[in-house]
């Protein structure tokens, strides 16, 4: 799974990197965290149609926008439902209920610095305290995880309270392989940039976005950090550093 991670560089950069058209105040505005955990406010890269002057729709507009991590479906009560829906699997993405309307016309790219995962105790080990790890693109570049998101309407709430819409996403994982499945046997697909346009466009059915599920990933590193990441109340650039894992 993808319970972590790390998104702290600046919004301008990212506009550079995913060739954003417009960036919303409240995402570039949103500060920079060692440490995003479920229910944090994320920033995530959308395609969606310009809104007009006079109301209609214009063409597409590659934007980036903050929702909450954990999707919340339209259909649910109530938005406490989120808090279990920050991963959807890639085996089943397509079909849960949850997340299939999502991944037909509601894809988003993730930007992270990097995310972690914990690698068990050795069997037989005197301490039983899980290594976590930092893992990160090799030559430090942006990651791009593969996201979805979705729109829920506060039913307590009027129409004319701008509240009264919530925008949550969630993180799409698979199979870990390589030297990332011995550390945790799920791990975020991040797709490379020859994948964005064809990921974002809500024009690609589902049928063509599973498929891009399965493309190259980037070259990773995972460094040993320390444990001080495993409270979310910790937060800062030291939680990065690399730890003598012994």
């Amino acid at each position: 799974m993808c319970g972590r991670y790390a998104s702290f560089r600046e919004a301008q950069d990212l506009a550079d990197a995913f060739a954003l058209a417009s960036v919303a105040d409240d995402a570039r505005l949103l500060p920079p965290s060692w440490n995003v955990a479920p229910t944090d406010g994320v920033r995530m890269v959308v395609e969606r149609p310009e809104r007009l002057e006079d109301g209609s729709q214009g063409a597409l507009e590659r934007s980036m926008r903050t929702a909450r991590w954990g999707l919340v479906p339209s259909w649910a009560k109530d938005p406490s439902i989120g808090s279990r829906m920050i991963n959807a699997r890639a085996e089943t993405v397509a079909t849960k209920p949850a997340f299939a309307r999502a991944m037909a016309v509601r894809r988003a790219l993730l930007p992270a610095d990097g995310y972690y995962e914990w690698q068990p105790a050795p069997q037989g080990a005197a301490k039983k305290t899980k290594q976590p790890f930092y893992i990160h693109t090799s030559d430090g570049s942006p990651l791009a995880l593969a996201g979805l998101y979705e729109f829920w309407k506060d039913p307590s709430k009027p129409d004319d309270d701008p509240d009264r819409w919530l925008v949550s996403a969630t993180v799409i994982t698979t199979t870990a392989v390589d030297e990332m499945g011995h550390i945790h046997d799920r791990q975020p697909i991040m797709l490379l940039p020859d994948a964005w346009d064809a990921w974002l466009d809500p024009a690609v059915g589902s049928d063509g976005a599973v498929e891009l599920l399965s493309s190259t990933q980037p070259s990773l590193t995972a460094t040993p950090v320390s444990t001080a990441v495993n409270a979310v109340r910790n937060d800062g650039p030291e939680l990065i550093l690399p730890v003598d894992p012994a």
